[in-house]
């Protein structure tokens, strides 16, 4: 039996129909079809009829995969097999299957229309759905033709649209320049050590938790490489460090990150001021959102990207406090800095509590930490005198202030918690504070560079409409 998956596409239905007809994965388009729409212009088509029933929001498409198992079925069959399955489960649906050949299991792909051309309804995809229609026609068909269980622990994993569309342009991934950059810091260190100060020197900030996380300085989130190919674990590192390059060069490529929970819609609305500023800046800049990296991530490409990335922040923080104008700025500015100030004068309060009870806190750990060597002592073995004595001492004090051990304790940890969410709640806002005044020393900056382009590109403009009448 095939091993089936439905996926959904809020957007880039083009896109995704590139890519499961791309010709070096479907001996170059023979083993392809489709159903109620032309070839060139499926993706056209499916959007006509979304408009002409108005059902243009939400999701754009669906995606099913098909896997079979290796060397056991015909690239025909498996076509035929995914044909069959879109008669039966999908009557009414613009559809475009397409079946890969690309690896060593089979499998078939199927995009189609969110909205039914006949009947007009929208397709509801559930975990029910799911196992009685999509499994189910998909089990009869493959037992029909006598095809065997593909566990699906065993299917390799395609990669990402996004990855993809790099991969077709030559262009590689933050994740693909990551894996790079590990393997030469693995190639060049010489114990698991080095390894953390040369990746450091490249310029990833490193998060040792569960799994190593690694991000550029400037990015927002960690990545973790072992998720995605184990032997980037920091166990099998080490192990490479030592002389196992080879298994890490041969790794798996896994990869199919999950599908972003659908967000309501909400209209875009029309920015005006600073926000106006910063959207046509970053537009001019390079669309940060669909920036592009050379292959190699040298230096100079590191500071350009947290360069973009600091534009892309301010932006951000300009939508979330609805700064339009330079007084809307100067009063975030305001704000913030008495929160500061605030939140200052609560921390002084909270260190006095802090050190007037540093004896008692002191006396408090001590006791936890060496209740192992008093009851060593007390057993006879020779060598503990010295941590018995600092023992003794903070039991003594913790039994001459009157406070039982619970209540300061509990005080402690109070104490602690408050200072650790002021700090945090400070941070923020000197944050903010650096921010506002960032922006507006370079507002007249951008203002300048922004007039400066739009005169530029008039000028082309002009000068190309000229020729063209010529």
């Amino acid at each position: 039996m095939a091993v089936t998956k439905i996926l959904y596409r809020n957007g880039g239905l083009q896109q995704a129909i590139d890519y499961i007809t791309y010709p070096a994965k479907t001996n170059e388009q023979l083993l392809t079809d489709y159903v109620r729409c032309d070839p060139g212009h499926a993706a056209q088509q499916m959007m006509d009829t979304k408009r002409a029933l108005g059902k243009t929001a939400g999701r754009q498409c669906y995606h099913i995969i098909q896997s079979f198992k290796p060397d056991e079925i015909t690239p025909e069959l498996a076509h035929e097999i995914a044909r069959q399955f879109a008669a039966a489960h999908l009557p009414g649906y613009e559809a475009v299957i397409a079946t890969h050949v690309d690896k060593a299991h089979i499998h078939s792909h199927i995009v189609f229309n969110s909205v039914n051309a006949v009947t007009g309804k929208m397709y509801h995809s559930t975990r029910e759905n799911y196992y009685k229609q999509i499994r189910g026609v998909s089990d009869r068909l493959c037992k029909a033709h006598g095809l065997s269980i593909v566990l699906e622990n065993d299917e390799k994993k395609a990669v990402s649209y996004a990855e993809w569309l790099r991969q077709k342009k030559s262009q590689p991934t933050f994740r693909s320049m990551l894996e790079a950059d590990l393997r030469d810091a693995i190639e060049d260190a010489n114990d698991l050590g080095h390894f953390f100060l040369l990746m450091e020197h490249k310029g990833y900030e490193i998060h040792h938790g569960k799994r190593l996380g690694f991000r550029l300085r400037g990015q927002e989130h960690f990545m973790c490489p072992e998720r995605r190919n184990p032997d980037f674990s920091e166990e099998r590192i080490e192990q490479a460090i030592l002389g196992n390059l080879e298994q890490i060069e041969a790794g798996r490529k896994p990869v199919f990150t999950p599908k972003p929970k659908l967000q309501p819609y909400h209209p875009h609305p029309k920015y005006t001021g600073f926000l106006a500023l910063y959207f046509h800046y970053c537009y001019l800049l390079g669309r940060i959102e669909k920036r592009q990296y050379p292959p190699r991530m040298t230096p100079h490409l590191r500071k350009e990207i947290m360069k973009a990335d600091v534009y892309k922040a301010r932006l951000k923080f300009l939508q979330e406090n609805n700064i339009t104008t330079a007084d809307d700025l100067t009063a975030c500015l305001q704000q913030a800095e008495n929160e500061v100030t605030q939140l200052a004068k609560q921390r002084t309060i909270l260190n006095v509590r802090k050190k007037k009870r540093k004896k008692l806190f002191d006396a408090l750990a001590a006791e936890e930490s060496l209740a192992m060597s008093k009851a060593l002592y007390e057993e006879g073995l020779s060598g503990m005198e010295t941590e018995y004595a600092q023992y003794a001492e903070a039991k003594a004090v913790l039994d001459a202030c009157g406070i039982s051990r619970k209540t300061l304790t509990e005080e402690k940890a109070e104490i602690y918690e408050q200072l650790a969410q002021i700090n945090k709640q400070i941070r923020t806002e000197r944050q903010k504070i650096k921010l506002c005044r960032e922006i507006a020393d370079s507002a007249a900056v951008m203002q300048r560079d922004v007039a400066a382009q739009e005169k530029s590109l008039h000028e082309k403009e002009t000068e190309h409409s000229f020729t063209n009448r010529r």
